[in-house]
């Protein structure tokens, strides 16, 4: 069976790119584990963040009407399981409403779509994000791509993927800096697979800044866990080359869990909530 995602081949079409946060991790609800665990600024998911996870993998599934072709993910624990659980969802073979978890999926379809892992989806490294008591001292995040590739399910990681982002940012990082770093990466992944619709699985900054950047005039104060910004844009072909239009943000499906304001100066922020 060919394994490769099928692309969007009309001469005009839409791309769609889904940019969402990972699940519960477990430093905001066992304040405890960071002072025993081996990796304290790698936090796990909780088992709540799996099943938001995954449950949210279904919704995108049954409401969104639109294939995902590729998964992108920051190479954070937690970022690495919410993408897995989101994947089985979404390439479960049998969709069973009452399935809570990846553990409920009996058979996954490796040819929809294929996983990579992306530095530039990356936390912001500096201790407005991380801890500097927890974050390594010699600014080493030790990632092991192999080990974090083997909790996909088998044969979902397509090894033929250059990284955008080459290496790590350095520790230390400016919010600026890192806030540019999250609209380079949508817009250098969108542009290298323009036929392909995309799911990024990075952090809370990454959406905010995703859905401050192209739903222009808005202050994003609080983004959920697993919400999700979508955006699309017109993309043709003609005689060979590729043309696409402008971003936009597709509010038809709700942005679930994103808290924010139309006016900067409002009092009133809209809270956009889709259960999970």
């Amino acid at each position: 069976m060919d394994s490769t995602p099928k692309p969007n081949n009309d001469a005009a079409a839409y791309q769609h790119v889904f940019v969402m946060r990972h699940g519960d991790r477990i430093d905001n609800f066992e304040p405890l584990w960071v002072s025993t665990a081996p990796r304290p600024w790698d936090p796990p998911l909780v088992q709540d963040g799996m099943i938001r996870a995954f449950r949210t993998g279904q919704r995108v599934r049954s409401q969104i009407g639109v294939p995902i072709h590729r998964v992108f993910v920051s190479p954070f624990l937690r970022c690495i399981q919410t993408a897995s659980e989101v994947v089985s969802a979404l390439s479960a073979v049998n969709v069973d409403p009452n399935a809570m978890s990846s553990k409920d999926v009996p058979s996954i379809d490796t040819s929809k779509l294929k996983v990579a892992i992306e530095y530039g989806l990356c936390e912001m490294l500096n201790s407005v994000a991380i801890s500097g008591q927890v974050a390594p001292k010699d600014g080493n995040f030790d990632f092991r791509l192999s080990d974090l590739e083997a909790l996909f399910p088998e044969g979902m990681v397509d090894h033929n993927v250059d990284m955008v982002y080459k290496e790590m940012p350095k520790w230390g990082e400016s919010v600026e800096g890192c806030r540019e770093r999250y609209v380079n990466i949508v817009k250098a992944l969108a542009d290298k697979y323009p036929s392909e619709n995309l799911l990024l699985v990075t952090h809370g900054e990454g959406v905010g800044t995703t859905f401050s950047t192209f739903y222009k005039d808005i202050t994003v104060y609080e983004v959920d866990y697993c919400a999700y910004v979508e955006l699309r844009r017109e993309v043709s072909s003609k005689d060979g080359s590729v043309e696409s239009g402008e971003y936009e943000v597709v509010l038809s499906h709700g942005q679930a869990g994103i808290r924010f304001s139309h006016d900067r100066f409002s009092d009133d922020p809209v809270i956009s909530r889709t259960p999970v």
